[in-house]
């Protein structure tokens, strides 16, 4: 049974997800503000946080920006406006997917279920073996989905932690945002490449020196990334 936190001011939207989130056997705790919802995240400890942008008092984004402060909990925002520029701040600040309202039960348990997975253990790709792999300062474990920078554990959200492995298995491979999208994401549609730009950009603050002179997730100029260093 997933442990879903939703928070959401709208009432009928909250009924409504929430039904259908028992629906398919969640447990749900479903709260109207940002405050009741960080106040909510240590007890009720969820799985999965689904996050309404437009709140009373602290907004869905500074509720973001604090759950990341503290938790790598996968965090899905509920957005009405699928070109709203908050989306693209709500995934630089954290957010590992997200879903435009209105959204039927199917829609919302299948993108949860994307998010999920990238948490589950899974059999390495080819390149990433029982050993290791050392690039420069880094260091990729995806036996143990670990990764270290300068000998330090990083703290990665899943998407993070899944595009970087995905990309460090083929080094010198370039992907389209496209096919990162249906690889990481799990999106079979024509999918949004804010979610891999927005992704890159917070993976980038981690792992890169400088970031605007990135050494591992480099840039191929109107196509996509590729993993360095060749």
């Amino acid at each position: 049974m997933t442990r879903v936190l939703l928070i959401e001011d709208d009432p009928g939207v909250r009924r409504g997800v929430t039904l259908g989130l028992q629906h398919y056997g969640h447990e749900t705790e479903a709260v109207a503000t940002g405050e009741d919802g960080l106040a909510s995240l240590a007890p009720f400890a969820p799985d999965i946080v689904l996050l309404d942008l437009m709140l009373p008092g602290m907004s869905g984004l500074e509720v973001c920006r604090r759950i990341r402060g503290t938790s790598q909990v996968p965090i899905v925002i509920l957005s009405a406006r699928g070109d709203d520029i908050d989306v693209v701040v709500g995934l630089e600040a954290g957010a590992d997917d997200y879903i435009v309202k209105p959204a039927s039960s199917e829609v919302i348990e299948a993108r949860m279920r994307a998010v999920l997975r990238r948490l589950a253990p899974s059999q390495p790709r080819p390149g990433h073996g029982d050993q290791p792999l050392a690039y420069g300062d880094l260091e990729i474990d995806g036996a143990a989905v670990r990764v270290c920078k300068h000998g330090r554990a990083l703290t990665l959200a899943p998407s993070e932690l899944k595009l970087l492995l995905f990309l460090s298995a083929s080094p010198g491979q370039t992907y389209s945002r496209q096919q990162l999208l249906e690889q990481v994401w799990e999106h079979s549609y024509y999918g949004d490449a804010r979610l891999v730009d927005a992704c890159v950009k917070r993976l980038r603050a981690k792992i890169e020196d400088d970031q605007r002179n990135p050494r591992y997730i480099q840039t191929v100029r109107g196509f996509g990334y590729r993993f360095g260093p060749l």
